[in-house]
Formats: structure tokens, C-alpha cells, sequence
């Protein structure tokens, strides 16, 4: 994370799905997502893609992130999960079993040295 100049606790905004960028309803389901940057981060361009994994199994959606992709550039092994405070990562109680329907499309990537 060093080589990125991030530091464990660094954050910053992502569309939380490529797919569906600015949606106010977004449905998010277990497996791969791919989001987005909306600014820099470190020496990460906006824009950048962020790879890694949903889970909708408990009362919120935990997703974490494994690989960042800069426009232009190779691929780069990163440790980051999607957190909004006071329980906007909680899924709607409509969401359907392996989905989860939140109110927003974005959240903060935040560089954590673990997955817990």
C-alpha cells in the first residue's frame, strides 16, 4: 500500500457499481463487483476501478476490495472494504435473498491492513 501512498485508514468515494452508477436504489448481489473512483486516491487516478466481493448474507452488505485498476496502468494488489456510517450499508428489507437493495450508490473505500 506503501507503493500507493496509502496509509490504513485513507478513504475515498466510490460508485459502489459500474453498472450502476448515480442509481438511487442500487441492487448489489453476492460474488464480484467492480466500482469506481470518483477522485484521487493516493497515487490512484478517479476513475480507477476497484475489484473485489459482496456478501448480502446479514443485515448489511460487506464488500471488500483485493485489486485496484488504474486507467493506463497494470493492476495492483490492494487490502480496502466499502463502509458508510450509521447503517447506511444496511440492505432495504425488500432485497431478496443473495441481493441487497441500499438507498444510495456510493460509499468510501477505506485501506484496512486485514479483512476481518
Amino acid at each position: 500500500m506503501r507503493a500507493l501512498k496509502l496509509r490504513v485508514g485513507d478513504a475515498q468515494l466510490v460508485e459502489l457499481d459500474a453498472n450502476q452508477i448515480g442509481s438511487r436504489r442500487p441492487t448489489l448481489y453476492d460474488g464480484p463487483i467492480e466500482s469506481i473512483l470518483e477522485d484521487d486516491f493516493g497515487t490512484l487516478e478517479a476513475t480507477t476501478r476497484l475489484y473485489g466481493q459482496v456478501w448480502t448474507s446479514g443485515p448489511q452488505v460487506v464488500i471488500r476490495y483485493y485489486e485496484a485498476h488504474p486507467p493506463d496502468s497494470e493492476k495492483f494488489p490492494i487490502c480496502a472494504v466499502a463502509r458508510l456510517s450509521q447503517d447506511q450499508m444496511r440492505k432495504s428489507p425488500d432485497s431478496k435473498p443473495g441481493t441487497a437493495i441500499l438507498e444510495g450508490s456510493t460509499a468510501a473505500a477505506y485501506v484496512v491492513d486485514a479483512f476481518r
